[in-house]
């Protein structure tokens, strides 16, 4: 066994990082998917021209990384466990709030199905 100069040992046969050991890489997505969600229902209140032409994107944007921040967040939890608690609150954040993105994204889905029965609805009612 030889010691390097950051002080790590080799040929030590334990190949594991002790820095990656310690990390809770699901809760961290988690969290990141359901801020980066978070923030395009904040542009949906601040640019809403721009919404009305790219509704569609965010809408799906929003359930994708709504998608990502749940499963994500469970298993960090789970991982957080282990760890000692370490990045428990993001993992919760993460399901949380991918929750609720997934809540925005279908009342937007239903109002855009609902614009266009009324829509049709009137067109109809006018011939």
């Amino acid at each position: 066994m030889t010691s390097s100069i950051d002080g790590s040992t080799r040929g030590s046969g334990n190949s594991t990082n002790s820095a990656a050991v310690g990390r809770n890489t699901p809760a961290r997505i988690s969290f990141w998917s359901a801020a980066c969600g978070m923030g395009l229902i904040a542009g949906i209140f601040l640019t809403p021209l721009l919404w009305i032409g790219f509704g569609r994107f965010y809408t799906f944007f929003m359930a994708v990384f709504g998608l990502v921040a749940i499963p994500a967040g469970h298993l960090g939890r789970r991982r957080a466990k282990r760890l000692g608690g370490r990045d428990k609150g993001a993992a919760l954040f993460g399901i949380l709030a991918g929750w609720l993105l997934l809540l925005v994204s279908l009342l937007i889905v239903l109002a855009y199905a609902g614009l266009f029965v009324g829509v049709a609805f009137l067109v109809d009612a006018v011939d």
